[in-house]
């Protein structure tokens, strides 16, 4: 049998994203390549540890769980999170944003602002734009006064995002519009933290980036993979985590926080022998190693 690896997840880079794997060894994943792999047979999913550290007794985890994290390892990485309000004394300066994944679905974050927008990227947003920059508790108090003056969310579940990727608006400007009225609303409010500096308007988008421009309608989503199940199809679009994939059973998605923890071999064919959650369809929309 080839040599097995172990996916660490996938990173957006400049160049775009890319699968990183234990090791150090990274796969550009370029529109309309194959991804084919499969999970070792006999194998289990184990745990991934947690802040750089192997997990201690190498536990076995769900294989539907996008953590892959035991519940010990799980509780130590977000022990020092700024994601998990753990830390309120990070000196470096934070963006406050607004984020846009489809029509009604815009959401507010914070992100360290050394990290430019790789964190929207991560997500999958398909257009962005700033709101301020400054400390962490004030960037904090700014989210907190979005969601209670606007009703702005700071989650929106994935599930809803990949239900609306193959209906986007055509036009950049109607992309664009939700989170130009909602700019315009937040930098108003008058109980804006004194220390965040209001950012202009200037929304970027990112249907180009994540190849969404024209992307099939998904039949359905990979809800897990399994011991000697195996994965293969050419990547039409990549968004946040998420490979679309064009197999012989039509697109579907393969959210690659599912690969981690397991053993994985290249394999051949454009097929799935792992379990399939079917996308149900509403007015129209549907509700790596190589």
């Amino acid at each position: 049998m080839a040599q097995a690896w172990k996916c660490s997840g996938l990173r957006w880079s400049p160049d775009g994203p890319e699968l990183l794997w234990d090791g150090g060894r990274r796969s550009a994943l370029t529109r309309g390549k194959r991804v084919a792999f499969s999970v070792v047979p006999g194998c289990g999913r184990t745990c991934v540890g947690a802040r750089g550290h192997a997990c201690p007794v190498s536990a076995v985890v769900p294989g539907r769980s996008t953590g892959a994290r035991c519940e010990e390892c799980a509780r130590l990485d977000r022990a020092h999170s700024v994601a998990a309000d753990t830390i309120a004394d990070d000196p470096r300066p934070y963006h406050v944003y607004l984020a846009w994944f489809g029509p009604g679905m815009v959401k507010v974050g914070i992100t360290a602002q050394e990290r430019g927008s790789a964190r929207l990227l991560e997500q999958g947003a398909v257009c962005f734009s700033w709101l301020g920059v400054g400390p962490l508790m004030a960037a904090r108090r700014a989210e907190e006064l979005l969601r209670a003056a606007l009703r702005v969310p700071d989650r929106i579940p994935y599930a809803e995002k990949r239900a609306v990727r193959a209906a986007l608006p055509q036009s950049a400007a109607d992309r664009a519009g939700e989170v130009a009225e909602l700019h315009g609303r937040a930098v108003a409010l008058p109980a804006w933290p004194e220390s965040l500096v209001r950012k202009p308007l200037r929304v970027v988008d990112h249907v180009g980036v994540f190849g969404l421009a024209g992307v099939p309608v998904a039949v359905g989503g990979v809800s897990e993979l399994v011991a000697g199940g195996a994965v293969g199809g050419e990547l039409v679009a990549a968004a946040g985590p998420d490979l679309h994939l064009a197999t012989g059973d039509g697109v579907v998605v393969l959210d690659t926080r599912l690969m981690t923890g397991w053993g994985l071999v290249p394999a051949t064919g454009d097929g799935l022998t792992v379990p399939l959650r079917p996308f149900k369809e509403a007015s129209g929309v549907q509700d790596g190693l190589f």
